[in-house]
């Protein structure tokens, strides 16, 4: 499976810590935003999610901090869909999208879960196994 999207996400003030770069927690919103954006182009999005009765929320995350981001910088994140069964994985990696140098990587792991029950699922929705087979991704 090799399904990418792009986000560009500028670095507000806010974002930042007592030391000027980018506080470390902020990151994971970071990967959110790049998270909605991947699934918006697959076609299943949250609202997909809520109507199917499901839900993916994150079971595990990996962080990799290569360089701190800084006040405006300019990003670019990538984020590619690895795996849907029996859980979703996403790995993204945030580049400066000016110079093109690694600064973070990263991994989630989502497990399914059937809201009405709690109960995890193993197997993909059918309405995003079709999204992905009608692309051909």
């Amino acid at each position: 499976m090799n399904i990418e999207a792009e986000t560009f996400i500028t670095v507000q003030f806010y974002d930042l810590d007592p030391m000027n770069i980018v506080w470390h927690g902020n990151y994971i919103k970071y990967l959110e935003a790049a998270r909605c954006d991947l699934l918006a182009k697959i076609g299943y999005d949250y609202d997909s999610m809520r109507e199917d009765k499901i839900a993916y929320p994150i079971a595990n995350m990996e962080l990799k901090f290569i360089k701190s981001c800084v006040f405006n910088q300019k990003l670019r994140v990538v984020s590619k869909l690895e795996e849907i069964e029996p859980c979703m994985i996403i790995k993204y990696i945030i580049f400066d999208a000016d110079t093109g140098e690694k600064l973070f990587k990263a991994k989630s792991m989502q497990i399914c879960v059937d809201t009405s029950t709690g109960e995890s699922v193993y197997s993909a929705p059918k309405r995003l196994k079709d999204k992905l087979a009608c692309c051909n991704l």
